[in-house]
């Protein structure tokens, strides 16, 4: 790989035959050397996850001047620690995640996959970026987020990240209006699982639910964003510390 270049690296939750990733790829060609390193089969909802028990395994699946791709056994995060410890040979100028095939505004930011991979280049002090789509269709149209990564790309390389942050980037379905900087919004997930019966009449359970927005009128928070029409940035900091509730803490005796 050439040092002349930027190092870009490209991994996902929705694994490497995914057409966000595609997407993704075709958007990045022409900044720099690119190394794509995403999961052999779908690992949504994975968000930190790391394999402890199992070995990896990795493969070379393409190569050409500018892009190598390989696809590994594990997790997003599994992905990005493999390629940063084994595969590449100069820590990367920055890393992608995505696109992913549905929403990761709000609290899914905690729970999702393409967010953990790009929290994790943030941990090896990477400018790190995760896109989602607000379309769980396989054949989704990514071309207005694929545009959206290619301009945030080419501002994170030129200018960096602050040590420690990295971008939560989410896309409407339809007309973009334009990007807007906003906040997490605050609220949960309810109704969570659908009761069904197997074949043998005992319950099993299936992820559902909708989200229960806490501050629906907050137009600065990533949902109001995407419900106008605006693709949402919301900064990301991987330290999670307290610190307003630190004074409080320190009065308690224990």
């Amino acid at each position: 790989m050439s040092n002349r270049k930027p190092l870009i690296l490209i991994t996902n939750d929705d694994g490497y035959h995914a057409k966000g990733i595609v997407s993704l790829t075709e958007a990045m060609k022409g900044l720099g050397e690119i190394v794509v390193f995403a999961p052999d089969s779908p690992r949504s909802g994975m968000s930190s996850a790391i394999s402890t028990s199992n070995p990896l395994r990795a493969r070379l699946i393409h190569s050409e001047p500018g892009l190598t791709s390989y696809v590994c056994n594990g997790t997003p995060v599994d992905c990005v620690k493999l390629a940063l410890n084994e595969f590449m040979d100069r820590k990367p100028d920055l890393l992608v995640s995505g696109i992913n095939h549905g929403s990761n505004a709000g609290i899914s930011v905690l729970y999702s996959g393409t967010m953990g991979a790009a929290i994790e280049g943030c941990v090896f002090n990477v400018p790190s970026i995760g896109f989602s789509l607000c379309d769980f269709t396989p054949d989704a149209d990514f071309s207005a987020t694929a545009a959206i990564a290619r301009e945030l790309a080419i501002k994170v390389l030129a200018t960096g990240l602050p040590k420690g942050v990295c971008l939560n980037v989410n896309v409407p379905v339809g007309r973009v209006k334009g990007a807007r900087v906003t906040t997490q919004t605050q609220g949960k997930w309810v109704n969570e699982y659908h009761r069904s019966k197997d074949g043998s009449g005992r319950d099993v359970f299936w992820m559902t639910g909708n989200f229960e927005n806490w501050e629906a009128e907050n137009d600065n928070n990533d949902e109001w964003a995407l419900a106008n029409g605006y693709a949402a940035i919301v900064p990301v900091k991987i330290d999670m510390t307290a610190y307003d509730f630190m004074p409080i803490l320190k009065k308690w005796e224990i």
